[in-house]
């Protein structure tokens, strides 16, 4: 039997989605010993495996736009150094690699976190495992970035899963890139809430005919590669993302829709006589699973009216409510995209990153404390790595300076950070 393995080291990050990258590039880079935990065999979570399209919605975030600006460098052909939020996932990839070795972070891909290591409500890291064995990892700074919040949860912090009046989640998606596309005649529908007439009838109403349920909508998004389009077309309602098993029934149910939205798109869209797939997510995109309990719980009226928090630490962040119907295809009777009307950025106070009870914890991402509605805006990926860059940088500053992350201003945070 394999020993565990111990390791110490001043903040761990758990999970490498955008929001996990930016907290674990952040904190080293303010002089932080970090190690950064990641499932899967790359880093980027949904931008990368889950085979993204875009950085939709923004925010106030220097790193945001770092990266922006140093894909384009990447990027080939006519979107060569050319600011994009069009994402190649495979340069993408290299590219958040190459950035937390410039700055030192100890990355272990292929590794998952198992448990959370406390004594009372005091968080001191975390027990991994991977081919390798069972470590575990102690830290002056935990930062749960894994998406759902595995380790927060099994620390004991409290949360709800999913819509607070019945724990209902938006349903999960399996992204996938079709080839052979002609763009000069190409459609592209970027929301629920875009239509387009052709001779067949409306392209919206159309999907909902001839895509079997639950799928039955048209999304479809440009990419930097010619002829290639992302599609944002399966949908798996009723899955938890919490639970191995729905997580695997949704991975089926996503799978065998995608050959019947293929010939879809070939009937109906203009352009896509031709394609066909060329690549499949490897990561299924969970939209929404636990919501913990903060110091404060952002709500929608929040967003609505752009509030300006003292204590904020992520500026300017823009979105809609994309709330996916969580019993079919298309938008929920509660989301508002094109007709969202708020047209402001709003802020994201720390105290939502902050579960209420538990020390040395820091949430990150989707996870952070905020009601159903609220989340379904904050999700997004600009406004995740804003969220990262915050919790990274709070992290540096309570190692750095040897006080609880509780002491942490909020001011000090946005010092640094230069928002």
């Amino acid at each position: 039997m394999t020993e565990k393995t111990v390791i110490h080291t001043d903040v761990l990050v758990l999970g490498s989605g955008p929001s996990g990258f930016a907290a674990a590039y952040t904190a080293a880079k303010n002089g932080a010993d970090v190690v950064i935990v990641e499932q899967c065999g790359d880093i980027g979570g949904i931008s990368t495996a889950g085979l993204m399209s875009h950085w939709t919605g923004s925010c106030a975030s220097p790193l945001y736009y770092e990266i922006l600006r140093r894909s384009s460098a990447l990027n080939e052909g006519e979107f060569r150094n050319r600011i994009t939020n069009l994402i190649d996932p495979e340069k993408l990839k290299t590219l958040y690699l190459e950035m937390l070795c410039e700055v030192g972070c100890h990355i272990k891909l292929y590794t998952f976190a198992e448990d959370a290591i406390c004594d009372g409500d005091k968080v001191l890291g975390a027990t991994v495992i991977n081919k390798s064995g069972k470590t575990d990892i102690y830290a002056k700074v935990t930062i749960d970035a894994t998406g759902d919040g595995d380790i927060a949860a099994k620390s004991g912090a409290e949360y709800i899963l999913g819509r607070e009046s019945d724990n209902k989640m938006q349903p999960a998606t399996l992204m996938f890139k079709v080839g052979g596309v002609d763009y000069d005649r190409a459609v592209f529908l970027g929301s629920f809430e875009s239509t387009y007439e052709t001779p067949d009838g409306e392209l919206q109403q159309l999907a909902k005919e001839h895509i079997p349920y639950p799928a039955g909508h048209i999304l479809t998004y440009e990419s930097t590669l010619p002829g290639v389009v992302t599609c944002n077309m399966t949908n798996a309602i009723n899955i938890d993302g919490t639970d191995a098993d729905d997580l695997t029934r949704a991975t089926l149910t996503c799978r065998r829709q995608m050959d019947d939205i293929v010939k879809y798109l070939r009937r109906f869209v203009p352009g896509y006589e031709n394609c066909y797939i060329i690549s499949s997510a490897s990561l299924m995109g969970i939209r929404e699973t636990r919501h913990f309990k903060g110091k404060y719980t952002l709500n929608e009226n929040d967003i609505r009216e752009a509030r300006v928090f003292d204590d904020y630490v992520v500026k300017d962040a823009y979105f809609n409510f994309d709330v996916h119907n969580i019993t079919g295809a298309g938008l929920d009777k509660t989301g508002e995209q094109k007709h969202f009307k708020q047209k402001k950025g709003y802020t994201i106070p720390y105290g939502c990153l902050l579960p209420e009870v538990k020390e040395n914890l820091l949430l990150c991402g989707r996870n952070i404390s905020g009601t159903h509605m609220a989340h379904s805006n904050f999700r997004v990926m600009p406004i995740c790595v804003g969220i990262g860059e915050a919790a990274g940088t709070a992290a540096a500053i309570s190692v750095k300076k040897n006080i609880p992350l509780t002491d942490v201003t909020a001011a000090q945070i946005r010092e640094i950070i230069g928002i």
